[in-house]
């Protein structure tokens, strides 16, 4: 099974999310496997959240769509066990990000077990302060699971707490706010890439904001990756049960400008 730093073996990768359950969770379990088909690295996979407070309007009515079909935890295990088995099997790197309330509500111990049964090599927890993440990665790890950190603009003199101490992939954010597509990010990542990179050797991938090729080729030039949400939401809020095709040709786009910035 793939850990998080396979996804970042073959140079620049490209991370894109999708919101479990977002028009039925069949749907959301072939739309991962339209993307992997398209070149992406690695996944993350949203689990559904009434208060999401690091997302913006798209992945918060992801999340509220999501919730509608009365899709569970155990739904989204489910899927993530049949996308690692069969012929067909997903071998990339699967991570979950969700937040706090959820992963406790369910059980750390039980969480994590199930995490490791199904193949999830990583959480991204956003409102998780870093000082609590060893409550959480103590019982992660135990199952082989890894607790990625982030580190935003705002982190200043704590990168270097939070880079030491980071694991999988440092998840750098591009802009201050919540998720979303910006026109354009003015976020100088290059110099905040370059301070964490004096702390770790772990990829950097960046996220939040980058929607557009250029942006993703931008960002992979100056870190190990492009992360991309809301754009991908807005592509299953448009067409529903009908985007395998649009979501194709849309990571297939990003991968190749990612890749570009391999050169």
């Amino acid at each position: 099974m793939s850990k998080i730093k396979d996804a970042f073996t073959k140079g620049k990768a490209f991370i894109p999310f999708i919101s479990a359950g977002d028009h039925g969770i069949e749907n959301t379990e072939r739309y991962i496997r339209v993307m992997v088909k398209a070149g992406a690295n690695m996944v993350e996979i949203g689990i559904p959240f009434s208060d999401p407070t690091a997302e913006g309007p798209v992945i918060q009515e992801a999340s509220t769509r999501a919730l509608s079909t009365g899709v569970k935890i155990h739904d989204i295990f489910d899927m993530v066990r049949r996308l690692r088995t069969g012929d067909d099997a997903v071998t990339i790197p699967l991570v979950f990000m969700t937040y706090l309330n959820p992963i406790y509500v369910f059980g750390r111990e039980k969480f994590f077990t199930l995490c490791e049964e199904v193949g999830i090599s990583g959480v991204i927890v956003p409102d998780m302060p870093f000082e609590e993440k060893g409550e959480l990665a103590s019982v992660a790890n135990k199952h082989g699971v890894e607790v990625v950190s982030l580190i935003a603009p705002t982190s200043e003199n704590r990168i270097e707490m939070i880079a030491k101490d980071a694991e999988g992939f440092v998840y750098c954010v591009s802009s201050l706010g919540v998720t979303g597509m910006r026109s354009e990010i003015k976020t100088d990542i290059k110099s905040i890439v370059e301070t964490i990179r004096k702390y770790t050797d772990i990829p950097v991938a960046v996220g939040f904001g980058i929607s557009k090729p250029e942006q993703a080729e931008a960002m992979a030039r100056v870190s190990d990756g492009a992360i991309v949400g809301s754009a991908i939401v807005k592509i299953v809020a448009e067409h529903g049960e009908h985007a395998d095709q649009a979501l194709f040709d849309y990571v297939q786009s990003m991968k190749q400008a990612v890749q570009k910035a391999n050169a």
